[in-house]
């Protein structure tokens, strides 16, 4: 029998709400750069490289960021199964899903061992990251159920702990998981150097896995069996059954299984790792000047001292200030005290209520196709660039409360616009009435650009009908 694969399993979901206004619900900071060029979902899995043994990674997403995922893997050259969860159920569901996925794929073969990583993580010792793999991956193929626990350096209160029990090779026994401290608790975890933070990643069997599962939450392993048996393939997804998925109790891996097993093991880690939970954290994994400011894009600063200055585009200057978080994005600002960081979940949670869109999409808006970015709105209209990627087309669609202006600025358009097709290169233009059928299509290699006027009673994401579309939507 071959030695078994190791099958990544890369979560993509979370909404990283603490880290507004760079992170928004459609666009979540797993799929941001934060620390370099690549976003932190790709560096997830480029940090394996080098890894003996890695197998196909396997992404549980959901509906709204499927194709982000598809798109930053496709960037760094990695084709991966792409699981999407109907529901939110927790980490638990998500990664038994990828294990019944994974057994069937071994067809015979020893049991996969899956590599459970959050993909919004910053782990800046990649070879110490690696090292600890390692030093899990025998306690794994044994059958033991193997987190990684990183070593702290302060009396933290916004992670959980686990606690150590008797030493093993290159780790120790898993005693107990603890909750989330407060300062004081969290120093005495500290001074008595046997806790370790709660990374959220583990190395396990995907056999063991299911099998704790079995013992300690069979509701859901029945569920999440049901979910794959049903499941569906569409375009380069799989889309786990909906009914069955969502009356899956949820919960996480830790509570699930974790903390009943009596199988438990866990890895020390000291690797730089930074969840990246709120924004104060950005000064931790970014460039930080003489003053101790974290600065990124065009910011200047006078008499500043231990900030985070963000700019994605607009100048950001400061005077006379310190221990801010100020984070300049174009269409929103953030300023807030670092000691408050955690708190914009808060804000964000009004915002949401308030029903503000900035909480849920960043002014790039990013579709299949392509993307759209607003330039500037008013009572009655709306500008716009589109880009359509090479070979790609927009869905045929047409809306109730809008007109729409197109000019081509860049590249070739073939514009259906009701029972006319029109081609259309730079500088020509064209007018789709209210209520006429049409689509966007780019026929040409390299991307088409164009602006978008829009007038109107109702400018809506939500007035489209959707006719025909290639991607399923």
């Amino acid at each position: 029998m071959k030695p078994p694969v190791i099958r990544p399993v890369i979560l993509c979901g979370g909404s990283g709400t603490r880290l507004w206004p760079l992170s928004r619900t459609h666009y979540p900071k797993q799929f941001l750069c934060l620390v370099d060029d690549y976003s932190l979902l790709q560096n997830t899995l480029r940090r394996l490289d080098g890894l003996a043994g890695l197998g196909r990674p396997i992404a549980v997403a959901n509906e709204h960021h499927r194709f982000l995922v598809a798109e930053q893997l496709f960037e760094i050259g990695l084709k991966a199964d792409i699981l999407l969860e109907p529901a939110a159920r927790n980490t638990a569901p998500a990664v038994a899903a990828a294990a019944i996925g994974a057994l069937a794929d071994a067809a015979g073969d020893a049991p996969p061992l899956l590599l459970v990583l959050p993909s919004d993580h910053v782990i800046a010792g990649v070879a110490a990251f690696q090292e600890a793999v390692r030093a899990a991956i025998p306690h794994a193929e044994a059958g033991a159920l193997v987190t990684f626990g990183v070593l702290p350096d302060r009396p933290e209160t916004g992670y959980g702990y686990i606690r150590r029990g008797a030493p093993l090779a290159g780790g120790y026994v898993l005693d107990r998981f603890v909750e989330k401290p407060d300062a004081q608790t969290a120093k005495t975890y500290l001074d008595a150097g046997d806790y370790f933070w709660n990374s959220g990643m583990f190395l396990f069997r995907a056999d063991s896995f299911l099998d704790a599962l079995q013992r300690f939450a069979p509701v859901m392993r029945e569920q999440v069996a049901a979910a794959c048996q049903a499941a569906r393939r569409d375009l380069d997804f799989l889309r786990l059954d909906e009914a069955a998925f969502a009356a899956s109790p949820a919960n996480s891996i830790d509570y699930a299984v974790m903390e009943k097993t009596d199988h438990g093991v866990v890895i020390p880690l000291d690797a730089g790792w930074n969840d990246i939970g709120a924004s104060d954290a950005l000064a931790s994994v970014g460039q930080v000047d003489g003053d101790g400011n974290a600065r990124r894009g065009d910011v200047r600063s006078i008499d500043t001292s231990n900030c985070v200055l963000f700019s994605e585009g607009r100048l950001l200057a400061t005077v006379g200030v310190s221990d801010l978080v100020v984070i300049a994005t174009p269409d929103a600002v953030l300023v807030a005290d670092k000691a408050k960081a955690q708190d914009v979940k808060t804000l964000v949670d009004d915002l949401k209520r308030a029903g503000r869109c900035e909480t849920e999409f960043r002014h790039v808006v990013h579709r299949p196709w392509g993307s759209y970015e607003g330039l500037a709105h008013g009572p009655r209209y709306q500008v716009k660039r589109i880009l359509v990627k090479p070979g790609a087309s927009l869905s045929l669609q047409k809306h109730h409360h809008r007109a729409e202006h197109w000019v081509v600025v860049k590249g070739t358009a073939v514009i259906a616009r009701g029972d006319e097709s029109l081609l259309l290169s730079e500088n020509q233009s064209t007018y789709i009435p209210l209520g006429v059928v049409h689509r966007l299509e780019n026929p040409g290699k390299i991307d088409l650009e164009i602006v978008e006027v829009q007038s109107g009673s109702y400018l809506g994401e939500d007035d489209i009908v959707r006719l025909e579309d290639t991607y399923g939507r």
